[in-house]
């Protein structure tokens, strides 16, 4: 479901896939070749939300918008049930299934926040950083292994994505 709020509409580019069972409300623009799948909610009511390529909010992941924005970078993946109401989030970074990352925090490029982390207001994340815990820690930088997770992570959901829009489950 997309909606208007006021006089903040979402853009969502046309080669992005959203499930019928998503949310998208408000001030929120979403780049080429993204997915949303079902049960996720993208809420542009507080503060704006820009979404780059070949991002990917999996299902039951909840971005808001906190003022004055949220900006999310290209090749990105939110993991499954995580909430995002971060400031800035970098390219090519994995926020991992269930994890939390909080107001105002800011990441670097190619990061993993790791599931179950819990990312505390106004936490500052170098580029190549791996975090985890609760709350969460660096605790050092992504090695090659991790690294396949930001690389391959998008361009699996924006393939995966054209099975579900043949069967009609993504427009």
């Amino acid at each position: 479901m997309i909606r208007s709020l006021g006089d903040k509409k979402p853009k969502i580019a046309d080669s992005t896939l959203v499930s019928e069972s998503a949310y998208i409300v408000g001030d929120v623009e979403i780049g080429e070749n993204c997915t949303v799948w079902p049960g996720a909610v993208v809420r542009g009511d507080f503060g704006s939300i820009r979404i780059g390529n070949n991002s990917h909010i999996e299902d039951n992941a909840v971005v808001h918008g906190a003022p004055p924005s949220l900006d999310i970078g290209d090749n990105v993946v939110i993991g499954h049930g995580a909430v995002v109401n971060a400031r800035r989030i970098g390219n090519k970074v994995l926020v991992g299934i269930n994890a939390a990352v909080l107001h105002e925090v800011e990441t670097g490029d190619d990061c993993i926040i790791a599931a179950g982390a819990v990312v505390t207001r106004g936490m500052q994340i170098p580029s190549g950083s791996f975090v985890t815990g609760v709350p969460a820690k660096i605790v050092g930088k992504i090695s090659e292994k991790h690294l396949m997770w930001v690389v391959d992570g998008p361009s699996f959901y924006s393939q995966w994505a054209q099975e579900y829009k043949k069967q009609g489950l993504m427009r």
